[in-house]
């Protein structure tokens, strides 16, 4: 049988995403036949090696979901938190499918979020070098002068480094705000917010609209959906995947 390393495999049976499950090695919650295993390169045999997250067993999903949700602000973007605030896990109410969040939006953030159990599907959409751009509509403070587009859109210096060029259009000018429109490809933690601060224009509301061609029509705020037929499959041709709805709804 093929091997295939330990932190696909935890992401492919729907554990979590493949950097979350290195992040569950390195912390000693993995183990392989009975010994815990933090070593990255390690490979498993799939039905043979018997392993273990935190004690429990991992089996393999069979179905492989995809849900788009508009997550309202005030939710936290994690399966568990431990300051037992509410999750987005909390809006699922009639999912069956252990599944998890596709990267993360702020507590305060609203907008699209993919959850899944196909690790290698998560990889993908999060991973800078697939490119999946991301669009959101910021409101910010203050004005939003052309020297400051000018610098969001060929790349802002943060402390992580500098940004990629981003695409920015002004949507409108309020009193002492400005609503506009962002697209960027990379997943920095907070990123948008930091720009924007960066510029001396900080976000006062933000929302993610789509990511790649998935967007928010017909989703009501903390609403989600089941990804099905044409979208699902344009999504996995952007990240080399064949992607399926095994729920036999397309």
């Amino acid at each position: 049988m093929e091997q295939e390393r330990l932190q696909k495999y935890l992401a492919s049976a729907g554990v979590a995403s493949r950097r979350a499950s290195e992040t569950l090695m390195k912390e000693g919650r993995v183990s392989v036949n009975g010994k815990i295993v933090t070593e990255l390169g390690t490979k498993v045999t799939p039905g043979v090696d018997k392993v273990l997250v935190d004690g429990k067993p991992v089996q393999q999903e069979e179905e492989l979901v995809y849900i788009l949700m508009n997550k309202p602000a005030g939710y936290v973007t994690t399966v568990k938190d431990t300051h037992d605030r509410m999750t987005v896990m909390d809006l699922l109410t009639d999912v069956p499918y252990r599944v998890f969040p596709v990267g993360r939006l702020d507590f305060e953030t609203e907008g699209l979020l993919l959850l899944t159990n196909d690790g290698e599907f998560a990889y993908r959409m999060t991973h800078p070098k697939f490119k999946m751009v991301k669009t959101y509509v910021a409101t910010v403070q203050g004005n939003v002068t052309d020297e400051r587009l000018a610098m969001l859109r060929n790349g802002v210096q943060l402390e992580d480094g500098m940004t990629a060029p981003a695409q920015v259009n002004i949507i409108r000018r309020e009193n002492h705000k400005t609503v506009v429109e962002i697209a960027i490809h990379e997943g920095r933690n907070r990123q948008v917010r930091r720009m924007f601060k960066a510029v001396k224009n900080p976000v006062l509301e933000l929302k993610r609209i789509s990511i790649g061609p998935l967007t928010l029509k017909g989703v009501g705020v903390g609403e989600y959906r089941y990804l099905q037929g044409a979208e699902l499959k344009k999504t996995g041709q952007r990240l080399g995947l064949h992607l399926t709805d095994s729920r036999g709804t397309n």
